[in-house]
């Protein structure tokens, strides 16, 4: 009897697991069709969202996310920030759900516009300098010089090119952009994943940073609130001043795809204005959703500077408020150049 008892339990139980196998929501059962193109889709439009039911199975309610926050469908994406993002699907039937993602490509919706520039003056600027950071405060010069064995920071009369005052870092220590607010200077390192905080006064060092995302220091800047900071991708981070913690970014982008190697940024009237390493421009980015709007050829000056050996890339963006015109020089330049920009 007690046999049978047991045969019967066991008979029943594979039922039920049956039955439970063929009913609800299963893997993939659901995908997220989307009117992006090969996953690529221009701001100037508006994002559709579907889902396809490869099993007509019964669905209740639908829900989207754009990284993390709900949104509906159509989604108008003239106010979206450019670059890859993570569209998310929860479908409920029942006290079932499944969710599924997909990732699409915002691009801007406009070419970048073309400028050239008209040379003002030029300035004597230090050949040995190894410049990654490069900017005015009250009419007076900081920069940044990198290489091991080599970072200082340094602030200048750009006129004449007299050093002020000069720091060497460490010999561990591969200086990068830099930035300075509320009194404080910011200054990164390459690849140490340090930054320093010194008094903009006595340029004493007060304390450091690490970085969080971010694997790299490249160039800084900031707009007066936040930090800017690029990292030698297409990310550019926005940093907490105070806490020095990476609460948002943007990514860089035109209509056809990312800029990555984002390197020396200066702020210029609501802009972020970059060097791109090994490059001979500039991109102007828009700093609310990361569109490289316009780009400056700066390749003719490398040839007006000193021809020599040690002679590198342009780096180093400027911009003098006294003056409201831009500065440029670059790595072991012996020029510094005030520039105006001209659209081609």
């Amino acid at each position: 009897m007690k046999a049978f008892k047991h045969l019967t339990i066991i008979f029943l139980t594979l039922i039920i697991t049956a039955c439970g196998s063929n009913s609800g929501i299963k893997k993939n059962d659901f995908s997220i069709i989307t009117n992006a193109k090969k996953g690529d889709i221009s701001n100037n439009e508006s994002l559709s969202l579907s889902i396809e039911n490869k099993k007509s199975l019964p669905i209740d309610s639908i829900s989207y996310t754009l990284n993390g926050k709900k949104i509906e469908s159509p989604l108008n994406l003239s106010e979206s920030k450019l670059g890859k993002h993570i569209i998310e699907a929860t479908v409920f039937q029942g006290t079932e759900k499944q969710t599924v993602n997909t990732t699409i490509t915002i691009l801007n919706s406009e070419a970048p516009k073309v400028f050239t520039y008209k040379i003002i003056n030029e300035y004597p600027h230090d050949i040995t300098s190894y410049t990654q950071g490069l900017e005015f405060y009250n009419g007076v010069l900081y920069e940044s010089d990198g290489q091991y064995k080599e970072s200082r920071l340094r602030k200048l009369d750009y006129k004449t090119g007299e050093v002020l005052k000069n720091i060497n870092l460490a010999n561990e220590y591969f200086a990068e952009g830099l930035t300075i607010l509320n009194n404080k200077i910011y200054q990164l390192t390459w690849r140490e994943n340090t930054g320093f905080v010194y008094d903009l006064n006595t340029l004493e060092k007060i304390s450091s940073f690490k970085y969080g995302k971010s694997k790299e220091g490249w160039g800084f800047c900031n707009d007066g609130t936040s930090l800017y900071k690029s990292d030698g991708s297409e990310t550019i981070w926005l940093l907490n001043p105070e806490t020095l913690v990476e609460e948002d970014y943007i990514q860089v982008y035109t209509n056809k795809g990312k800029i990555v190697e984002i390197n020396e940024m200066e702020w210029i009237e609501g802009k972020i204005y970059a060097n791109r390493y090994q490059k001979d421009g500039v991109a102007i980015i828009n700093p609310k959703n990361g569109a490289v709007i316009g780009v400056i050829d700066f390749s003719p000056l490398k040839k007006l500077v000193t021809q020599h050996e040690g002679l590198d890339v342009l780096n180093g963006i400027a911009y003098n408020p006294e003056t409201k015109t831009i500065f440029v020089t670059g790595k072991r330049w012996d020029k510094l150049f005030e520039v105006e920009i001209v659209e081609k």
